[in-house]
């Protein structure tokens, strides 16, 4: 055995109690609530009389405590602590960053993300397909919110006051510059309504994706998926974009599949049920 094996064995080497014990708070996180030993060591995989003593030692660092009424057993303030910085330092744009250049490499076509800006849906990184043909797309493109998928996911889960006024910005500016079509664009269409535009963010939420067919470019499809924080808000749109043709914008298809996982990634990262 080498030297450099023999290394990478010694840095992959942990301690396996404190990995037991660590079921144990990954099954009270999952339950969200206290629980009673019995039902928390079932659900860490455990017997009771192990499950016991790694609670008391927990309970003595703060990790978890236990309830003097009803004797159940809950996260306690040295987790909620570690808890609060962690959101403190989570960055979604850097979380996403790797996840999206993954994405990218498994479906192979571009993946955006874009935040919520001043002006709605801005994207905010890009991931290149590895495929000879790709959409190319900008940083810091503002995104419509009626004509783009990721603008949609956003008119989906946002607050309906803040979308209200978005559009309605979006609108004042189509009426200062006019309707004109683009080299390569469809012939642009009026922004909808408020109450014509609810429709489509009912099915967005329905399936929990939004899509564009050929809207904003002929020929180029997207999809998107959305990531939410701790506090159930979304924060950040993933999105694919791909030639039409070859681009699958089906609602349970397997590029749907891979964009849910990956914003379901991210969310758990920041703190999201």
């Amino acid at each position: 055995m080498d030297d450099n094996h023999t290394k990478s064995e010694r840095d992959r080497r942990g301690i396996q109690s404190v990995e037991v014990g660590g079921q144990l708070l990954r099954a009270l996180a999952h339950a969200g609530r206290a629980l009673p030993l019995k039902d928390l060591a079932r659900e860490a995989g455990m017997a009771p009389a192990k499950a016991h003593p790694y609670l008391v030692s927990f309970g003595k660092i703060g990790l978890v405590e236990q309830h003097e009424a009803s004797g159940h057993y809950g996260l306690g303030p040295l987790a909620l602590q570690l808890g609060l910085i962690a959101l403190q330092q989570a960055d979604p744009v850097r979380i996403a960053t790797p996840l999206i250049a993954e994405l990218a490499q498994r479906i192979g076509h571009t993946v955006a993300v874009a935040v919520w800006g001043s002006r709605g849906p801005t994207i905010v990184r890009i991931e290149e397909s590895p495929a000879a043909v790709h959409v190319n797309m900008r940083h810091g493109t503002v995104e419509s919110l009626p004509g783009t998928a990721s603008g949609r996911l956003f008119a989906a889960y946002l607050p309906p006051e803040t979308v209200r006024a978005a559009l309605e910005e979006e609108r004042a500016r189509e009426k200062a510059l006019g309707l004109r079509a683009q080299p390569g664009m469809p012939p642009p269409k009026p922004l909808p309504r408020w109450e014509d535009f609810e429709p489509t963010l009912a099915e967005v939420r329905a399936h929990g994706l939004s899509r564009s067919e050929g809207a904003v470019i002929q020929g180029v499809s997207a999809m998107s998926a959305p990531v939410f924080d701790h506090a159930g808000q979304m924060v950040m749109a993933v999105t694919a974009i791909g030639p039409s043709g070859v681009f699958d914008t089906r609602w349970d298809g397997e590029l749907a599949r891979a964009l849910r996982e990956c914003a379901r990634a991210v969310s758990q990262r920041l703190g999201a049920r």
